[in-house]
């Protein structure tokens, strides 16, 4: 406590005193109008669920205890000793915390929930905890979506609605490239969600999400959409939001303020395995059709036109003359997939399906997939300064499988000198050509200036020079004798079964 001096005490009560009737010169800023969430989350919040999923486990009776002892001596030895009752070991246990506390439902814990059943060999089969999540009731009839990964290898699930109702689900169907799940409960009436339309969602709007974080049912939490359209390796393109998201909440529904669920909590960017500021959720456009497809089938059926396909780079796209960097640059091919029955060649760049842009090379995956398998399609490429279309029929997308090219290595040539790209190279032995599928090329066998820059080794095969095919080592020469230190140019490289432009700046005389 600060102890004033007696003349400064009554300065400042007449100070004190005085400033109630001083005139009034600004007023207070007006408080910013921020979102009120009760009545959105009273009308949402009863239609979303807790799912816990269960395994069943095989517990022998023997060798548990030291011999003589049982479970009341151990008691005793635990209540003397530690102060705490017998741990419960998996199956013992009735879903509380011991010894102080309640533990929530299906909160991580491993504990086991119902009864048991004997077993061989004196052992006694339970129902163990394996997992928490969220949910959300689609239709009145009892469908519920959550994710993929919160009912993955789940002999049982149970979904709790907000009254307290326990069910046991019947899975309906899983996609995991997606991550969307769909099981059923035998109930009527229930309060189904409103969907909404993912691609109206605005970055910077308000969203909620409510869900079972750490088995803590029923938790709402709230923030905005950080970005839309965020790829993070996975099939769809996520939205990015700063909603805190945490285990448990997976499979739990991201809401607008007109609250209408616009997604599927699925993934957090983590280092500690808590929230850090960014959550991704599934678009419920997405999520919805692969549901559709769960409900009628119990599986969902792709369409795939079989070839590996990279990003298109903005180098890249100068070096083609593109007037912009879009489009998916096609790879590698599959023999005898539909994309080479069309005639779609490595280092393609495929610029729509069907009439419809293709922007990024995440945008063709979704379109080919969501066409179903024998349908007659359309794709526009560029391919040596001009577009083509080319008739395409979708087959059915199989389990992922790597093509694998057995390749004989080249007998080892002498280096030529090097050019301005900084390429030593020679020509493809003709049984090769045939194995790689390929009609013409060059093999790298040396590598400096430029070329090392630009990340190529020995060993690649060089298939174009710009628009250019190269033919044979004598063409390649004559070609980068001709090349302007001052552009770049895009050179079709062959690594393995990928393929790729990799652009390089020419070096001028005297340079390295």
């Amino acid at each position: 406590m600060t102890i004033l001096p007696l003349r400064k005490f009554f300065a400042a009560a007449v100070v004190a005193v005085c400033l109630p009737f001083a005139p009034h010169v600004a007023s207070a800023a007006p408080a910013a109008n921020l979102p009120d969430f009760t009545d959105l989350v009273d009308k949402v919040g009863p239609s979303v669920v807790n799912i816990r999923t269960t395994t069943r486990v095989t517990l022998s009776q023997s060798g548990s205890l030291p011999p003589g002892m049982d479970n009341g001596d151990m008691s005793e030895f635990f209540r003397r000793f530690f102060g705490i009752p017998l741990p419960q070991g998996p199956g013992q246990g009735q879903g509380q915390g011991q010894g102080g506390g309640q533990s929530p439902r299906g909160g991580g814990q491993g504990g086991s929930q119902g009864g048991q059943d004997s077993g061989p060999d004196g052992g006694s089969d339970s129902e163990q905890n394996t997992g928490v999540g969220s949910g959300f009731i689609m239709t009145s009839d009892g469908y519920v979506m959550t994710n993929a990964h919160v009912v993955d290898d789940a002999d049982s699930i149970y979904v709790t609605l907000t009254d307290k109702r326990e069910f046991k689900a019947k899975l309906i169907g899983v996609d995991d490239r997606t991550d969307v799940a769909v099981v059923k409960i035998q109930a009527s009436n229930l309060p189904a969600v409103n969907v909404g339309d993912s691609n109206k969602v605005r970055v910077g709007e308000w969203v909620v999400a409510i869900g079972s974080p750490f088995g803590l049912e029923n938790t709402v939490t709230a923030g905005i959409v950080s970005a839309k359209g965020r790829d993070t390796g996975d099939y769809l393109p996520f939205i990015q939001t700063d909603v805190a998201v945490n285990p448990g909440n997976s499979g739990g529904p991201l809401i607008n303020m007109q609250g209408e669920v616009i997604g599927i909590n699925s993934q957090i960017y983590s280092r500690t395995g808590g929230f850090m500021g960014i959550s991704f959720a599934i678009p419920i456009d997405e999520a919805m059709r692969v549901a559709d497809q769960l409900k009628t089938t119990g599986k969902v059926t792709r369409g795939r036109i079989a070839v590996a396909i990279g990003e298109v780079t903005k180098d890249v796209a100068d070096s083609l003359g593109l007037p912009k960097a879009q489009g998916a640059l096609v790879s590698s091919v599959e023999p005898g997939g539909p994309a080479e029955k069309a005639g779609i060649q490595p280092g393609d760049i495929i610029l729509k399906f069907n009439g419809q842009s293709v922007d990024t090379a995440t945008d063709l995956p979704r379109m080919v997939g969501d066409t179903k398998p024998g349908t007659k399609a359309t794709v526009t490429v560029w391919r040596k300064g001009q577009t083509r279309d080319l008739p395409i029929t979708i087959a059915e997308m199989q389990a992922d499988k790597g093509a694998k090219a057995d390749q004989k290595k080249a007998p080892e040539p002498k280096p030529r000198p090097a050019n301005a790209l900084g390429l030593s190279v020679t020509d493809i032995p003709a049984d090769q050509l045939g194995q790689l599928k390929i009609k013409g090329g060059v093999v790298v066998d040396s590598v400096d200036g430029p070329a090392a820059r630009a990340g190529l080794q020995k060993g690649d095969i060089i298939l174009r020079v710009g628009d250019t095919d190269i033919t044979n080592a004598k063409h390649f020469q004559d070609v980068t004798s001709h090349l302007d230190s001052q552009k770049m140019v895009a050179i079709l490289v062959r690594r393995g079964d990928n393929t790729q432009f990799v652009p390089i700046r020419p070096r001028g005389a005297g340079q390295k």
